[in-house]
């Protein structure tokens, strides 16, 4: 396995830090004294890279993660109420809104909506929008010493970015209800055990071994995984009837292409199949 980069990306900020390594991008977010909480340099960075990452064919898989001891704080709590940007301080609710809804589409949307793996590795607390990104991707790998919380009602806030609803679909309106409501902090074993985190690992091994999982994914076939991304959206939006006539035809779109039959060969000549993104 390469541990050097093969190519880091420009990100416009210290706050964000990004580099391509074995077909992995892998994103830091970079305020640990701050504990990685979003801001008006670090949001509009990471709504850059996930977009770039998006159509760049030597990007297999996503990973993000947090620099130090956190994975993110959310919101910046100490700057809510107010705004860097004078003209946005007079706009009327709708365009408030309208403002709200673009940004969302951009982070939480673009990532939710990404076509290839994403994993969020978390070093410690996941909070607020930090939770957000973290339930936006498809696999969460967490240090030992972890922890989740919604964060918003102590704020007196509702939620953004996706965060009521991609905790229900992981875990059901009842405990999406107590998450919410109650903002807890809920421990990585516990988070194991309601399905939030699929891994725990001790926090020495955190990064090593998220790596080594997100370069697994990126090796992978990528149009199976892109279809079995779309068959899994299926499950939370169309009927039973409907999610079997889209499996049915990606199922046939996958059988056509070229990973599938290099996976058919490797397993008649009993070696490891070599994919395209290899």
């Amino acid at each position: 396995m390469a541990t050097t980069a093969d190519r880091r990306i420009d990100t416009g900020t210290d706050e964000l830090l990004c580099e391509v390594r074995d077909r992995v991008a892998i994103v830091t977010l970079n305020r640990p004294q701050a504990r990685n909480a979003l801001s008006d340099q670090l949001t509009p960075a990471l709504r850059e890279v996930i977009r770039q990452c998006s159509s760049d064919a030597t990007v297999g898989a996503l990973l993000i993660t947090g620099a130090g001891a956190a994975f993110c704080a959310g919101g910046d709590v100490k700057g809510m109420g107010a705004s860097s940007n004078p003209a946005k301080r007079d706009w009327t609710l709708e365009q408030r809104v309208s403002d709200l809804q673009d940004r969302q589409r951009r982070l939480t949307g673009a990532l939710f909506g990404l076509r290839k793996p994403t994993l969020a590795a978390l070093p410690g607390p996941a909070a607020g929008a930090g939770l957000s990104i973290a339930l936006a991707c498809d696999m969460r790998i967490a240090a030992a010493s972890a922890f989740i919380s919604t964060g918003y009602v102590r704020v007196g806030l509702s939620g953004d970015y996706g965060v009521t609803w991609l905790l229900s679909q992981l875990v059901g309106r009842g405990r999406a209800s107590e998450l919410m409501l109650l903002s807890e902090k809920v421990d990585a074993t516990r988070c194991l055990g309601m399905g939030i985190f699929n891994r725990v690992v001790a926090d020495a091994d955190l990064q090593t071994q998220a790596f080594a999982l997100a370069r697994q994914l990126a090796h992978g076939p990528a149009l199976a995984q892109a279809l079995i991304k779309d068959n899994l959206d299926d499950s939370s939006t169309v009927g039973f009837d409907t999610a079997l006539d889209n499996e049915a035809v990606r199922l046939i779109r996958s059988t056509m292409d070229a990973d599938h039959a290099e996976a058919v060969r490797a397993f008649v000549e009993k070696r490891a199949p070599r994919f395209r993104s290899d």
